[in-house]
């Protein structure tokens, strides 16, 4: 039997190093299917419950390993389904190409069935690279530049292939005009900023005497460089979201994540530095950042077009960051006055006690912040980390001490709910020889956690770690959303939208084969964890929350939130589950340093 186009397609993902392929079938990709039979299943299929899923599993894969994270697809309801997935590689930048199904040439234009625009559909999602193909000469060339520009741009890339299409002969292009030939190589490549721009940037650094340095996913590369740059800057160093597994949060000047989600330090050290280095971030809200004119600004950025976007840096150096780091580190001067750097130092740690005495705070039933705090003593060296969105990914940013080769990462610019599990199961195929823990509120576990654990059932065999700890904090409410609303508005809880089922998390995974934990007592929490860890595969470990913890923000104003109290003691006091008599007391409890107030300068408050 001659080889078909969609035998061409699995060849060559093969030959580009593709292990895995996550997705879900449909008879838009049915050629592509039976070929995987031909293949025995080379490069793997994994199997989700849902194509969005699918997607995002590709995105946790890709975060995780480095490498091309691919999805298929079939066409109309499928290829729709992949959107929010892919979605969430392009803000995050993370390099995946969906393989997409269409309706058979024939049909085209005939109103047929799953017949679906798809160059529309995804010409915004994948505008660095999409195209159809309708010959089977257009390959390897349309696979091969899909696949380049995914991993060069950093985005996500697709290629749509009629059904019909997938089954006729694969023939190669030929020497001949209007034939476009391709190669297979992807050599690796470095930018580097040019020798002025570098003097430039050295010359606002040494001038300094408070310097802040913000790092972000494109600093991952880079610890040892970004170590010491602080160093010899004295400088102390915080983290957006994506760039939480950048550098070890035991490290004193660390100050930890950044934004809305971020610690208190980290908001002290924007506010009163007086030059700002970003290193691979572009950590998007500016009222985070030095106020504009209060600190120098150098920023270091693999894409030109992001350059400069965030602050107005006076030196934007465009290049990889580890390479531009080398080439800068021996222009820098040591910085000999270090009372900036221990006066962040200082606010770390006091900050690391606020948090230690927030956890401690008694709730009813469980302080979610306690959840969080307890986990991360006993997280392995090596354990990687998904945390979904929601008011559970405050407690990651903030309680979770990443340290030794620990990896973590969320939906950091989509912030999308529904990724923590299928992350988590991306993590264990890029590394199936580490243990992930997945952290899940109940509305994410609902819409796409749940499901998932099927997944995690089917494949747990073929890791060798089985370990996938699934913890979920069961609040029955959508917790972020619900302390928008309040500190947005004063608006009371609205239970039409925010009220969620008491769900048996614990119970459904053991229908599954799984380990099933539930948790309803603050002294039962440490060893819930340390069982789930322990067990021979994966677990879900439930925590009955209480929903009324708020996730202050770290540049909190006392007034603002005592009006909020009273808002919502005037609203929902009467709602049992919901909050309580005295909730104005709590949050005062919650606040570091009370009131607002902080025992010294440029402590927490």
């Amino acid at each position: 039997m001659s080889e078909q186009v969609s035998d061409r397609i699995l060849a060559r993902l093969r030959e580009w190093g593709v292990e895995r392929v996550f997705g879900y079938p449909g008879d838009g990709i049915n050629g592509l299917l039976t070929a995987w039979g031909r293949a025995e299943d080379q490069p793997r299929f994994v199997q989700a419950r849902h194509e969005e899923t699918a997607a995002l599993e590709a995105v946790g894969y890709a975060k995780f390993s480095g490498r091309l994270g691919v999805c298929v697809a079939t066409s109309g309801p499928g290829a729709i389904h992949l959107l929010n997935g892919l979605y969430d590689a392009k803000l995050d930048h993370v390099p995946v190409l969906a393989i997409v199904g269409q309706t058979a040439r024939s049909a085209m234009g005939g109103a047929y069935q799953q017949e679906v625009d798809l160059h529309t559909l995804f010409k915004d999602v994948a505008s660095e690279f999409l195209e159809t193909v309708t010959v089977p000469e257009q390959l390897p060339n349309v696979l091969d530049r899909a696949i380049r520009t995914a991993y060069a741009r950093r985005a996500p890339t697709a290629v749509i292939v009629h059904a019909d299409v997938q089954d006729l002969a694969y023939t190669p292009p030929t020497h001949d005009h209007k034939m476009v030939p391709s190669s297979l190589d992807r050599s690796g490549w470095q930018a580097l900023p040019s020798p002025d721009a570098l003097e430039r940037a050295a010359q606002v650094l040494n001038a300094g005497r408070k310097v802040a340095i913000l790092v972000g996913q494109g600093a991952a590369g880079a610890r040892g460089e970004v170590e010491r740059v602080a160093e010899i800057l004295g400088a102390g160093v915080a983290k957006a979201l994506l760039g939480l597994d950048v550098l070890s949060d035991e490290l004193p000047y660390v100050t930890g994540s950044i934004g809305l989600l971020g610690t208190r330090p980290s908001y002290e050290l924007m506010r009163d530095c007086d030059t700002l280095l970003t290193i691979g971030s572009n950590f998007p809200y500016a009222e985070f950042l030095p106020e504009f004119g209060a600190a120098r600004g150098v920023q270091i950025e693999i894409d030109p077009h992001l350059a400069g976007l965030r602050y107005p840096y006076e030196v934007n150096l465009i290049g990889d960051a580890r390479a531009t780091l080398e080439a800068l580190i021996p222009l820098l001067e040591r910085q000999d006055r270090r009372g900036w750097q221990s006066q962040v130092i200082a606010n770390a740690q006091r900050w690391k006690e606020v948090m230690a005495r927030r956890a401690a705070v008694s709730a009813e039933p469980v302080n979610p912040e306690h959840v969080a705090r307890a986990l991360s003593p006993l997280l392995p060296d090596d354990a990687i980390l998904t945390s979904d969105s929601g008011s559970v990914a405050n407690w990651y940013a903030r309680h979770i001490t990443l340290r030794g080769t620990m990896r973590g990462s969320l939906s950091g610019t989509l912030a999308t709910m529904g990724c923590g599990v299928p992350y988590a199961i991306g993590a264990k195929f890029a590394h199936p020889d580490r243990p992930v823990v997945a952290l899940v509120g109940d509305g994410a576990m609902q819409m796409n956690g749940m499901a998932e654990l099927i997944t995690v059932a089917k494949y747990r065999h073929q890791w060798e770690d089985q370990r996938l700890v699934v913890g979920v904090w069961n609040n029955r409410d959508l917790n972020q959303v619900t302390w928008e609303l309040r500190a947005m508005g004063g608006s009371p809880q609205f239970l039409p939208s925010q009220e969620l089922p008491d769900v048996p998390y614990a119970r459904f995974a053991e229908l599954l084969g799984l380990t099933g934990i539930r948790v309803e007592k603050p002294d039962e929490v440490e060893d819930a964890w340390r069982e789930a860890l322990a067990a021979p595969g994966p677990a879900v470990v439930e925590f009955v929350t209480d929903p009324a913890v708020p996730p202050i923000p770290p540049h909190a104003d006392w007034d603002q939130i005592e009006a909020t109290a009273a808002s919502l003691l005037k609203g929902d006091a009467d709602r049992k589950g919901v909050l309580r008599q005295g909730i104005k007391a709590k949050i005062q409890e919650f606040l570091p340093g009370g009131r607002g107030k902080s025992a010294t300068p440029g402590g927490p408050s």
